[in-house]
């Protein structure tokens, strides 16, 4: 049984494929496109998970589009009545995305060549936030869990919730849109200077440097219910849209005037933060954890569940996730490596594979690297063609020196592996340097990244050592959460230790990233310290997914030294 499943025509648009319910591709369009959040007809995500599958499309059985047009038309319907006055340009977008997603056997007959009468068999459409669900509870440990999505919106849901048991999930309610957590997120997000699409993590990059001021004051824009679910005053909104241009989704400011009557005006792009705004999105950032920690103790009561599975946008919020189980009854909890809307492509297929077929469930999914992966001779011919000069090692050489190397201190671009499903980098695609290293946060956001100092670096820790170094002893494969640092490690590690003392942990395990947990114990074993700093490979584009895009991105950065597989090359 084979199944290629899709998140299309929407942002971070992606293909997975699986094989007998297990995943043998999935990647992001983005990363070939070069454009950040691409949204599309995924043609270079698709062509690459087949050929990792060593399959052609005629052999596919089923493909999977995470976005079912007719769900919840009724209550379409009622909104666009209830909207009449101002509901054209959404409208107008809506029935333009309503097409292509309709046309889903034109695009593959177009770019594959094949006849739409076969693509239209194969084709099923999973709604939107039952992907999202799908993508996370199919995908973990747990036999039974209660489930929750919550995003900005797709199908006209912006939150669903859920129970999961073996291969079967139980939708028990929702909440429409226009009422979004992941909406009130970026107004605020657009309030605070920061437009462009995906720059909530800002907004949480930039709360710890403030205090909970006006807590009170954006919890009046919501009104939570005894059901766990909640409502908003929308009179702080304006139309809500989502644009694209030359694929790249562009959400328009919707904050309304009451909303600036309340806050004050809102900073442009290029102006000074103050302290104002650094306590608003400490605000902003308590207000949503309190809003998820309200669904979740009530979702805990209904379901009885000690498990919870969590996807959507929101779920990228990796500082709520870290309180999640101290702050519910919950005593466990999964979020996938794609818990944002690329996941949707794997969680579509998945949703197919054991809802619909009731194919019995397999094995969880403990990886990430799922991408595009170079083999040294492909790396090397690479550099040859280019008269770039390098030498090669073999892993013990190579973990012995690259951990000198950081000791200098030094900045390594770090290229091995599969590149991972997800927007964070985990050992495969990453920058990484010496965590003991004061001015490491600074080279990295001024010299390489080219971004705001205030936003923080991940320590990728020895999967043993997690208790040593956090108040929380987890399992985070996924760098999916944020944990307070142990007080007397903060000075050991200042380089990946937040303003507020916390962590965006990935705790690697050897069995699952042998090569990368090999040279952070390298690294162990001459500091005593079993961390790296660890940050994405790029700089404000894509992560790098080719040889040409990481050496191309070494070149123009300050970085010191580029390792790809066993080749090594150095800045003169």
């Amino acid at each position: 049984m084979i199944i290629l499943g899709l998140n299309t025509h929407h942002a971070d648009s992606s293909a997975a494929i699986f094989i007998d319910g297990k995943l043998i591709a999935a990647t992001e369009e983005e990363r070939f496109t070069r454009i950040k959040h691409w949204a599309g007809f995924p043609e270079k995500a698709i062509r690459f998970c087949l050929e990792e599958a060593n399959i052609s499309l005629e052999e596919v059985n089923y493909i999977t589009i995470g976005r079912d047009t007719g769900a919840k038309m009724d209550r379409k319907m009622l909104y666009l009545v209830k909207n009449v006055g101002k509901i054209s340009s959404l409208l107008k977008d809506r029935l333009s995305n309503r097409k292509k997603i309709t046309s889903m056997a034109s695009y593959f007959s177009n770019k594959f060549h094949i006849s739409e009468s076969l693509i239209e068999k194969k084709l099923v459409n999973v709604e939107h936030h039952r992907a999202h669900l799908a993508s996370a509870f199919f995908a973990s440990p747990f036999k039974e869990s209660a489930i929750i999505s919550i995003d900005g919106s797709g199908d006209f849901t912006t939150t669903m919730i859920a129970y999961g048991k073996d291969n079967k999930i139980e939708v028990l309610d929702s909440i429409d849109f226009p009422v979004s957590l992941g909406f009130i997120y970026t107004a605020f997000t657009h309030y605070l200077g920061f437009p462009h699409y995906g720059d909530e993590y800002k907004v949480m990059g930039l709360a710890p440097y403030g205090e909970p001021k006006y807590v009170d004051k954006v919890m009046k824009i919501v009104k939570l219910k005894s059901n766990g679910l909640w409502t908003w005053d929308a009179s702080y909104f304006e139309e809500i849209q989502v644009l694209y241009e030359k694929n790249q989704p562009i959400v328009p400011s919707f904050f309304s005037k009451k909303f600036t009557e309340v806050f004050g005006e809102a900073r442009k792009k290029d102006e000074p933060l103050t302290q104002f705004h650094k306590d608003l999105a400490k605000s902003v950032q308590v207000f949503t954890e309190r809003v998820i920690f309200h669904m979740l103790e009530h979702l805990q009561k209904r379901t009885g569940s000690k498990n919870i599975c969590i996807a959507g946008g929101v779920a990228q919020n990796s500082v709520a996730n870290g309180k999640i189980i101290e702050n519910t009854p919950f005593e466990n909890l999964y979020i996938p490596s794609a818990g944002h809307d690329a996941g949707i492509s794997m969680g579509s297929a998945l949703f197919h594979y054991h809802q619909n077929l009731k194919k019995p469930r397999v094995p969880s999914i403990k990886t990430a690297s799922t991408g595009s992966s170079f083999t040294n001779g492909e790396i090397e011919d690479f550099l040859k063609s280019k008269n770039i000069p390098y030498k090669k090692m073999n892993d013990v050489a190579l973990f012995d020196y690259i951990s000198d190397k950081l000791m200098v201190p030094s900045v390594v671009g770090w290229f091995q592996g599969r590149a991972e499903f997800g927007p964070r980098a985990l050992g495969n695609r990453s920058i990484i340097a010496d965590p003991r290293n004061n001015q490491a946060k600074e080279l990295l956001n001024l010299k390489i990244k080219r971004r705001e100092s205030f936003r923080p670096f991940a320590p990728s820790i020895l999967k043993e050592y997690v208790d040593e170094y956090f108040i929380h002893d987890d399992e985070v494969p996924f760098m999916e959460k944020v944990f307070p640092i142990r007080k007397e490690k903060h000075s050991l590690i200042p380089a990946v230790t937040h303003v507020d003392g916390t962590g965006r942990l990935q705790s690697v395990d050897k069995e699952v990233s042998p090569r990368y947990y090999a040279l952070i114990d390298s690294f162990r074993k001459k500091t005593g310290i079993p961390i790296l700093l660890n940050t994405s490979f790029n700089e404000n584009e894509p992560i790098v997914n080719t040889p040409a895009e990481a050496y191309s991105c070494f070149e123009r950065t300050k970085m010191d030294v580029l390792v790809m597989e066993n080749i090594v090359l150095e800045r003169n």
